[in-house]
């Protein structure tokens, strides 16, 4: 799916079944609670806290896979507001990181052991 055609499903489905959007700030704090609960599974998953009932391979996946698509949905939610194309903002975003980093990271004694 292309990500204007993301934007544009997720406008649909506020004005159909969500009523209207979260005002910004309400969304911007939402996005920090999705991203809090994604490092929470991150913790449990690949670091060094412990869940109390250790899921599966396959349940620690799903969650986070629903962690990430809940801080996607968000996003798009705050870009939508904003009026914010997200396909020209990464396109953009891509190019700068081309020419600010093109070599920095080959360089990187820390990246290539």
């Amino acid at each position: 799916m292309r990500i204007n055609k993301l934007q544009e499903n997720v406008d649909n489905w506020i004005k159909e079944y969500g009523v209207r959007y979260f005002d910004i700030k309400t969304n911007t704090l939402l996005l920090n609670e999705e991203v809090g609960e994604f490092s929470r599974l991150v913790a449990r998953i690949h670091g060094e806290q412990s869940f109390k009932i250790t899921p599966t391979k396959d349940e620690a996946d799903a969650m986070l896979a629903d962690e990430l698509a809940d801080i996607l949905w968000v996003t798009v939610c705050i870009a939508n507001q904003l009026g914010i194309n997200l396909e020209d903002a990464i396109s953009k975003s891509i190019q700068k990181k081309t020419i600010r980093d093109k070599d920095r990271h080959k360089s990187n004694r820390n990246l290539n052991q």
